[in-house]
């Protein structure tokens, strides 16, 4: 899974902290391209949170094909009749985004669902096609994937190779036990005097260090931990050696679903833009620049915002608190120096 900040994809920042969710056996691939079995459903029906091994609440979506929408794809798409979705989840995906189903080989999650919602609009069937992430983007270069959905932050640096189509908000977010009042409300003054762990080498401890450091500066005090693997955090925070984890929004999504029924449940305790203060960090579908997918993609998304299929995909899988009001084409990025 990537962690260097400059690539900002699959988790952005992801490490072996952050990873927790590795179902047995992996993905069954390695290297390069690897065909995933796809969900097939009845005509006008995705089924959602298939298989999904209690990442998701499974739900049936209807969905129709929306000729005025498809009508704007590119004629070769048209005519193949197939919409090739990239992942890049290899070697190992992560709930809730990219992960192997529980049948140890459909690969599920967010990221391939809302792909096949997206192919329904289009009238055009979904092959989920999985990768490495650097293939990932080797097989959008070569034309061998339309267009992927694995979590991948606009940056204007990637605008010079591709065009997007916004689907979530990119954010990280506080995990702390569900018992704790204690909320970030989006202001780093809030974490004064309090013990945070993150990930090491990873965007969430860039923005978490330069916090520290402009507490410091005002006379307060964060300490910051670093624990070997997410076990371990978990461990400190029911322990109360830590009193949160700054980590991927989804990732403690996830874990706030699997932890409700346990005696020490976690929560969100606010979120913050993967960006930054000044701009709202956003994941999109992406595909090759000029290839004229990316609006047609917004469109079917917007389709499925407008009709409510896009909220309950979200819903399903407990990541509400990344919706968005509407996709837009090529929206504003990461800056170049921050890229």
């Amino acid at each position: 899974m990537p962690s260097h900040l400059s690539r900002r994809g699959l988790l952005r920042g992801l490490t072996a902290a952050t990873a927790a969710f590795s179902l047995a056996g992996g993905l069954t691939a390695c290297g390069g391209d690897s065909e995933a079995a796809a969900t097939t459903d009845t005509t006008g029906t995705v089924t959602v949170g298939r298989l999904s091994n209690g990442a998701a609440t499974q739900t049936a979506l209807k969905v129709s094909e929306v000729k005025s929408i498809r009508a704007h794809l590119p004629a070769s798409v048209r005519s193949r009749g197939k919409l090739v979705i990239g992942i890049g989840a290899l070697p190992s995906g992560s709930a809730p985004l990219t992960f192997l189903g529980s049948d140890q080989k459909t690969l599920t999650g967010s990221e391939p669902d809302l792909g096949r919602l997206v192919a329904a609009v289009l009238g055009l069937e979904p092959e989920i096609r999985n990768s490495t992430w650097e293939n990932l983007f080797v097989g959008i270069d070569s034309g061998k994937v339309d267009v992927a959905f694995s979590n991948v932050t606009v940056t204007e640096e990637r605008k010079k190779k591709y065009e997007f189509a916004s689907y979530r908000k990119d954010n990280l977010a506080f995990e702390v036990l569900k018992k704790n009042p204690w909320n970030f409300d989006g202001r780093y003054q809030n974490l004064a005097g309090k013990t945070v762990s993150v990930g090491a080498g990873t965007n969430q401890e860039k923005i978490l260090l330069e916090w520290k450091a402009r507490l410091a500066k005002e006379g307060k005090k964060l300490t910051v931990k670093y624990f070997p693997d997410q076990n371990s955090i978990n461990l400190a925070l029911k322990s109360g050696k830590i009193d949160a984890y700054f980590g991927p929004n989804p990732t403690i999504s996830y874990r706030v679903r699997q932890t409700a029924r346990t005696p020490q449940p976690t929560r969100n305790a606010g979120t913050y833009s993967g960006a930054g203060a000044t701009l709202q960090g956003l994941i999109a579908a992406t595909a090759k620049k000029d290839s004229h997918l990316a609006e047609p993609v917004a469109e079917a998304i917007n389709y499925l915002i407008e009709h409510g299929q896009y909220g309950k995909l979200l819903a399903a899988y407990n990541l509400s608190n990344e919706s968005l009001a509407k996709s837009e084409v090529n929206p504003p990025g990461l800056p170049l120096d921050n890229s």
